[in-house]
């Protein structure tokens, strides 16, 4: 079976050198830093919407680069009423350590408990929102502590599933079930956004399509047309963040 530094070397591809900041955007922004249970410090961006908060988001990235390349997330949600902690896992940016499955999944945890430190109270509706693999850990998250809602983008429905699409060669079995949001998403009580690339290249639309059928609650489903997997903002960024705003506006209130 695919273990340690083999496997990481598949699944994670982080760079440590952050190349543009939200000032890039002239937005408004803290540097934050937090603890880990298990002791590694990690670097995010607080964001405050632009406009009348609607709610919070907690910003799960995927598997490349680090937080720097989501800025067009954040500019996006944050103009649209979203006050936006996008945070960096172990090994990426400016975060200590490195990554690994239970190792991002306590970032999570951590990233979610300082982002309602900061907000004190607030009322707001609390969104979490994965991205390719932070999509695995963002639903990870949910089903320990749910949130007002959670927001699937270009998410798969498990590695072994990626690996077939990705590496045919290796056999099924020394793939590990690793990050099986497919089998976890039935457990998911949250309202659930699903938003996919129609021509999305490195995880197909039948995920997105799988992880909303599986999925037991409330649930809506977004498909943009033309966009692949790492054009979909570029392509669709307004009628992304739309989708999102006119989504959490109908939430029920909690």
């Amino acid at each position: 079976m695919l273990t340690g530094p083999l496997l990481n070397g598949l699944l994670y591809f982080p760079s440590r050198a952050v190349v543009q900041s939200p000032a890039a955007a002239c937005l408004t922004f803290a540097d934050v830093t937090f603890a880990t249970e298990d002791g590694e410090r990690l670097h995010a961006w607080w964001v405050p919407a632009r406009t009348p908060a609607i709610g919070h988001v907690l910003l799960c990235h995927g598997n490349a680069g680090n937080v720097g390349d989501r800025l067009p997330h954040i500019e996006l949600l944050s103009a649209a009423g979203f006050d936006v902690l996008a945070f960096d896992y172990r090994g990426y940016g400016r975060s200590t350590g490195r990554p690994s499955e239970q190792g991002l999944y306590r970032d999570a945890r951590a990233a979610r408990n300082a982002l309602v430190r900061r907000l004190d109270g607030e009322r707001a509706p609390l969104l979490y929102l994965g991205e390719s693999l932070g999509g695995a850990v963002a639903l990870a998250l949910a089903l320990e502590q749910p949130p007002a809602g959670l927001i699937l983008q270009s998410a798969f429905t498990s590695v072994r599933d990626m690996a077939r699409v990705h590496y045919p060669l290796i056999p099924h079995a020394l793939v590990p079930d690793a990050y099986p949001s497919i089998r976890l998403i039935r457990g998911l009580a949250a309202p659930l956004l699903v938003l996919h690339g129609e021509r999305d290249e490195i995880v197909p639309l039948m995920h997105a399509e799988a992880l909303a059928e599986a999925a037991a609650g409330p649930k809506r489903m977004h498909v943009f047309a033309g966009a692949g997997h790492n054009d979909l903002l570029a392509r669709a960024g307004p009628e992304w963040a739309r989708t999102i705003e006119t989504w959490a506006r109908r939430l029920p209130a909690r």
